[in-house]
């Protein structure tokens, strides 16, 4: 771990209930690895698949698997079947004068995570999820990701500027120990 980094969110996506990528952002360092995380993300969802057929799901899925020292992914599903999923680079980012959170710049080396540190992030994708729901002009993905695009010709990936800028912000703004984003 690089001295004075802590834990960072690398990337956070959100997946639909047939497996379909809604929502995809990535986070520095890593903006120029989407394959590598969208590969992440994909076998990810293979855990949640082994806990829904052995019927071990909770709402937080906790860690799903550690891809090596420095990359982990951590689950959420949600009632209606949407799965988050956050994967944290241990080695994160250094802290700078823009940390969101002073505190967090002087927090000591953190060797590994429990899976309730990553609640607030889950909780605060989750009420972002909500609100875009809420949304009139949103239309959730109701249909299997081809019906959808053979009906309408767009897929069923979130454009919302609003909840883009909201997925933003609490990767941003998450670190170990904060109890609220």
């Amino acid at each position: 771990m690089a001295l004075g980094s802590t834990p960072a969110i690398a990337c956070i996506g959100i997946i639909g209930q047939h497996d379909n990528p809604l929502h995809i952002s990535l986070f520095p360092p890593h903006e120029d690895e989407e394959l590598d995380m969208s590969f992440l993300l994909n076998s990810s969802l293979d855990i949640f698949d082994i806990r829904l057929r052995n019927k071990t799901v909770d709402q937080d899925l906790g860690l799903l698997h550690a891809v090596d020292e420095r990359l982990a992914t951590y689950g959420w599903l949600t009632n209606t079947g949407i799965k988050f999923i956050i994967a944290i680079d241990m080695m994160g980012r250094p802290p700078t004068e823009t940390t969101p959170n002073p505190q967090a710049r002087n927090l000591p080396p953190v060797l590994g995570l429990r899976d309730s540190e990553l609640k607030p992030a889950f909780k605060a994708i989750q009420s972002a999820y909500i609100a875009l729901l809420m949304n009139p002009f949103y239309t959730p993905e109701v249909r299997t990701p081809m019906q959808v695009m053979h009906a309408t010709g767009k897929s069923a990936e979130i454009t919302s500027k609003k909840f883009i800028n909201e997925i933003q912000r609490i990767g941003k703004t998450w670190y170990p120990g904060i109890t609220s984003i």
